[in-house]
């Protein structure tokens, strides 16, 4: 039996759903753990081109049971309009295949309202909220003030707390943001057409997850986001509002009894960053813009153009740690092929002194990079499927990224399609 999570190492869309995608051929199980869907994980494989927002990313192979645990934030619109995409190129989606936990809270319509209402009000000082709803959600579920997904099955006493709910919120609405009330009835129809949709697919997971476990099944645990984006331990306030942890994924799954048997930390061969926040090897200019070409660097909810930068060894190797991984899967080591020298951030230069260690939040925006060029190896790399086949340059530069950051890097990814992958 194993029980596996992949997660981000740094900032996020470090190729997380492309791991999950190759890895789940040998997993029984997927369960999204935490976040919503304001982050999107790409998927290329023989079905096509995707991106999944909600949906674990499990749910492109026939088979695999997917979950979306109670530390989900569930937006029934947003995730009904997602499996109407991805059934519309041929990917069944059936209460067999896909589980919503009965203890998920919704992401209600208000949620996003406040989210763009707050982020107008910041101006300048915005946090670079994708305005999906996804702050003032988690807001209210420690305020316990949201709707959980089992009150769908109880609708006297989901019209009564919704009321309770409504009074509270429309005060925020109104009296704070000078912005429109809501109706019980605009609320109870929405939850009518979105809410009644998703029913079918909810369930007691945390049983189910039991059961799976006592049968031995593999369990994958998807990620959102990455260390650095984490609630806790990331470059706050500019994170998210969960926790984006390896050790949140019991809990957030729905069993918080299991343990990990192991940790894979996605990082990407060069930094990308979406949104504001320091972000200490950025590039600029042409540099940038040719690397964010390269790459493709836009943002798979979004489409914003992301910040992209030198590969930081500081800032990995604080992921790793904070994640527990126990191997990585580095991505995206093609687009680095036109580079004759490659820059890596190896150290911070901070009050004058330079460190290995991840500064104090407050410190980043005075944090400087410290910057070693390695040799690139100026040749096509994608088609390449075996360790020993790469340029000596590249395997260098693989090489130097496991010392640095002391863990193992068992898979490189040469190309966004599922065998486009060397195994070490």
């Amino acid at each position: 039996m194993k029980n596996c999570a992949i997660v981000g190492i740094n900032w996020g869309d470090e190729g997380k759903g492309r791991m999950v995608d190759l890895l789940t051929e040998d997993y029984d199980i997927v369960v999204r753990y935490q976040g919503g869907g304001n982050a999107g994980h790409t998927v290329v494989n023989d079905k096509g081109k995707f991106a999944l927002h909600l949906l674990p990313s499990g749910i492109l192979r026939p088979g695999v049971v997917n979950i979306l645990g109670n530390g989900v934030a569930l937006d029934p619109e947003n995730l009904w309009a997602e499996m109407e995409d991805v059934r519309s190129k041929g990917v069944a989606i059936t209460p067999e295949n896909l589980k919503i936990s009965d203890r998920a809270s919704l992401l209600l319509p208000w949620h996003r309202d406040l989210d763009a209402l707050e982020e107008q009000r910041l101006g300048d000082k915005k946090y670079g909220s994708t305005k999906q709803g996804i702050a003032p959600f988690y807001s209210d579920k420690y305020q316990k003030k949201t709707i959980l997904a089992g009150e769908l099955f109880y609708p006297d006493e989901l019209r009564a707390h919704l009321e309770d709910l409504l009074e509270w919120k429309d005060l925020t609405l109104t009296r704070v943001y000078g912005s429109k009330p809501y109706t019980a009835e605009e609320l109870l129809s929405w939850l009518r057409q979105y809410g009644e949709a998703i029913m079918p697919f909810v369930c007691d997971t945390g049983a189910y997850l039991k059961e799976a476990q006592a049968a031995g099944k593999n369990i994958l645990f998807e990620a959102q986001l990455g260390a650095l984006r984490d609630l806790d331990y990331g470059i706050y306030p500019y994170t998210t509002s969960s926790n984006t942890l390896a050790a949140y994924a019991p809990i957030g799954a729905g069993l918080p009894s299991l343990k990990l048997t192991e940790v894979i930390g996605v990082v990407k061969a060069y930094s990308t960053c979406v949104g504001e926040g320091p972000f200490v090897s950025e590039m600029s200019g042409a540099e940038a813009d040719r690397l964010r070409e390269a790459g493709a660097e836009y943002g798979a909810k979004t489409g914003r153009a992301r910040r992209v930068g030198a590969l930081d060894l500081v800032a990995t190797r604080f992921g790793v740690e904070t994640q527990g991984a126990t191997k990585l899967a580095l991505t995206k080591l093609d687009v680095l092929s036109y580079m004759e020298k490659i820059p890596v951030c190896v150290r911070y230069r901070v009050g004058g002194a330079e460190t290995d260690r991840f500064p104090f939040p407050a410190e980043l925006n005075s944090a400087e990079p410290v910057i070693e060029y390695r040799d690139g190896w100026g040749c096509d790399i994608s088609g390449i499927r075996r360790w020993e086949d790469l340029p000596d340059a590249a395997r260098a530069y693989v090489t130097r990224i496991e010392e640095a950051v002391n863990c193992p890097i068992a898979y490189i990814s040469v190309g966004p399609e599922r065998e486009s992958i060397i195994l070490r």
